[in-house]
């Protein structure tokens, strides 16, 4: 049997408290109108590495089915966008380091991002919960493996891609295996809400156990990037820069829409975050250290 053309991929990273448990998905949508479904999760790990896992994943499927003609990938993740189309050019000529001289993070998916990537692949950014149906549906396998839940993946023939009309949910429900008495995802898991973000800090604390299972040059590592992390957002604060939505994502390591969702002033961390202004269609934000703000208060 011939393997009907690949048209588009589809895929998303979640990750309940960061690092902590997460998980990946991927929808293959073929011209014939088809789709398959990919998906898995790990114990520990960062949303950044479930969005690259998922697009190794789907681009593995890309290089098995043989296919030559041209492919659009969608993510809504920039950090793995422009990584792949722009800064892991440079990596490279500096010998996988960072324009400050540090180890580029996550070389082991990076490497094999730079091996699957080829011409007849388009990467395309796709805002984040925006009702993209299969962005959605990504977010919604990843969001599941991230809690240990595993979703019904569609397989093949299963349901209509991304031109069709997308299937009512009551004729082609997802079922969790959750233990309560719903049996199947809530508005919740497509929405970043308060108490998504409560459970998800709830989750990260009740993996501390997993975390302290880990090799300690694991921990190590995990510790320095955090490190690294907070020192950029020092800078941004310190230096009065003004950075914008999908940049303060990227900086906390969570979807845009974790950011916007939260309102126009908050706090992370050791530091304030407050909306500025909007410039064209970007939100800008600005960063003041907790006890700069308490001293002048």
């Amino acid at each position: 049997m011939t393997t009907p053309t690949i048209k588009s991929l589809y895929t998303d990273g979640a990750c309940s408290g960061n690092p902590g448990p997460g998980g990946w998905g991927a929808v293959v949508c073929f011209a014939d109108g088809n789709c398959h479904e990919l998906g898995g999760g790990e114990p520990l790990t960062t949303n950044n590495r479930m969005e690259m896992q998922a697009a190794v994943a789907a681009l593995e499927f890309l290089a098995n089915s043989g296919q030559t003609e041209p492919v659009i990938l969608y993510t809504d993740s920039e950090y793995l966008k422009n990584g792949i189309t722009k800064w892991i050019k440079g990596w490279k000529n500096k010998g996988w380091k960072t324009s400050t001289g540090k180890d580029v993070v996550n070389q082991d998916l990076w490497h094999l991002l730079d091996k699957l990537n080829c011409r007849q692949v388009k990467w395309e950014h796709v805002r984040g919960h925006s009702g993209d149906f299969y962005n959605e549906r990504c977010d919604e396998i990843a969001r599941s493996f991230s809690r240990n839940l595993i979703p019904e993946l569609k397989q093949a023939g299963t349901f209509a891609c991304k031109d069709a009309t997308p299937p009512p949910a009551a004729e082609n429900p997802i079922v969790l295996e959750e233990t309560d008495a719903t049996g199947n995802k809530r508005i919740e898991s497509y929405v970043i809400t308060s108490d998504l973000l409560i459970s998800d800090a709830a989750m990260m604390d009740s993996n501390a156990d997993t975390l302290e299972n880990l090799p300690r040059e694991v921990r190590v590592q995990e510790l320095r990037n955090l490190i690294e992390t907070l020192h950029i957002a020092d800078e941004v604060a310190t230096k009065g820069y003004l950075i914008t939505s999908s940049e303060l994502a990227d900086l906390m390591d969570v979807n845009a829409s974790a950011v916007t969702s939260r309102g126009d002033n908050w706090v992370w961390r050791n530091w304030v975050v407050s909306r500025v202004r909007r410039e064209g269609n970007q939100i800008l934000w600005q960063l003041e250290r907790i006890d700069h703000v308490s001293s002048a208060d």
